[in-house]
């Protein structure tokens, strides 16, 4: 099966870009309700994923910020527990898979490593399970 089955394209992902400031990074995950969100660069590459978690121990540990002052600081500079691993445009379901065991999304990119979307875990465990539903014959809910 293709992966890009369960591609959510960039261009319906909220993500930042890494000169974004933490404030700016704050702001849209909360105006979407996330915890984690990619981080590009201008040029469209993945450049890895922030948490609340890292911006929270960033600013603890690393600044001395109100929120006020955190629209000076990009995410850049903020140290990153994990990123989240993508997968390229053209790898086996088996990649997918592992890859979303451990991250509740999969970032997408093509060769030259820029960023095409991401692959939600809820997307993959939704099409397994109407499978599993499918082959018990029951029907959908």
């Amino acid at each position: 099966m293709n992966i890009l089955f369960f591609l959510t394209p960039k261009s319906e992902v909220a993500f930042v870009y890494n000169d974004e400031s933490i404030r700016q990074a704050l702001e849209k995950m909360e105006s979407h309700r996330y915890s984690a969100i990619p981080v590009l660069t201008r040029e469209g590459r993945y450049a890895g994923t922030i948490t609340e978690g890292d911006m929270l121990w960033g600013i603890k540990n690393q600044y001395d910020l109100s929120l006020k002052d955190a629209g000076n600081v990009p995410v850049s500079v903020i140290d990153r527990r994990m990123d989240y691993e993508p997968v390229y445009v053209n790898a086996s379901m088996e990649d997918l898979i592992e890859k979303a065991l451990n991250q509740n999304f999969v970032p997408v990119v093509d060769d030259q490593n820029c960023f095409i979307g991401i692959i939600r875990r809820k997307h993959i465990i939704g099409y397994y399970y109407q499978k599993m539903q499918e082959m018990e014959g029951k029907p959908d809910r």
